[in-house]
């Protein structure tokens, strides 16, 4: 676990804006691309050290932490307001990070933590959904809470504990809406085998498929055939009475 010397403190080098083919040298060198900003001063590209930046981000205090970044000699209180990972090796590749002026609030957000377990779980055999997993805060830079803890122990069905709901540290202020949930008890509907009462009335009520007219010719019996050549042969005509002789 890293020390708070070692998340309090980001050494960071000047660099040249350039292609992606000197982003790539950077890192090959074993440092990664960043932009410092804020605080009403020019933004400065620089490169930082991965694994310094990997022990913040893994604090207690995580993407919130405040550390002083040292760079040309000077030292300025900064944050990590943003980071790019590779997507595949899970490497980090660019991060920004944002002068802080301890006297200027924040506006950040910070983790909901849930403490116990829900009534509705234990004695109801529901299951217990966490809505929002943030609150956003504003507060001074040293007033950041590390998160926002709530016990969630007395939650039944029919209950939502919603941000208004949450435990305040003195000197924050909630931004989130105050209706938005943060959690409650949900149950998980079985799907229940069809009955054979119920399988019989939807083949009842199905309606009956039509019969097919085979196309083509039909086998006929002999019987058949010869009654239906009778029926079709025509009728000979009467013999003409023959002319009488001369």
């Amino acid at each position: 676990m890293a020390t708070a010397t070692e998340t309090n403190v980001l050494q960071a080098q000047a660099r040249v804006v350039g292609n992606k083919n000197d982003a790539r040298r950077i890192r090959r060198d074993g440092r990664i691309p960043a932009v410092l900003y804020g605080a009403g001063k020019e933004a400065r590209s620089v490169s930082v050290d991965p694994r310094q930046v990997s022990r913040i981000l893994h604090s207690e205090s995580g993407y919130n932490t405040i550390f002083d970044l040292t760079l040309d000699g000077q030292h300025t209180k900064a944050m990590i307001i943003d980071w790019q990972y590779e997507p595949i090796k899970g490497a980090l590749l660019h991060i920004d990070l944002k002068r802080i002026a301890m006297d200027q609030k924040l506006q950040v957000n910070v983790p909901i933590v849930l403490k116990g377990e829900a009534e509705g779980v234990k004695q109801q055999g529901g299951i217990l959904e966490q809505v929002a997993r943030e609150v956003e805060v504003e507060c001074l830079p040293g007033d950041i809470p590390t998160s926002i803890e709530v016990d969630i122990s007395h939650l039944v069905f029919g209950m939502v504990m919603r941000i208004a709901d949450l435990p305040r540290p003195d000197k924050v202020k909630f931004l989130s809406d105050p209706n938005r949930p943060v959690a409650h008890i949900i149950s998980v509907k079985e799907e229940a085998a069809p009955t054979p009462e119920a399988v019989a009335a939807e083949a009842a009520a199905a309606p009956a498929e039509p019969e097919v007219i085979k196309k083509g010719k039909q086998e006929t019996t002999p019987e058949e055939g010869a009654e239906a050549g009778a029926a079709e042969k025509p009728e000979k005509p009467e013999k003409a009475e023959k002319k009488e002789k001369k």
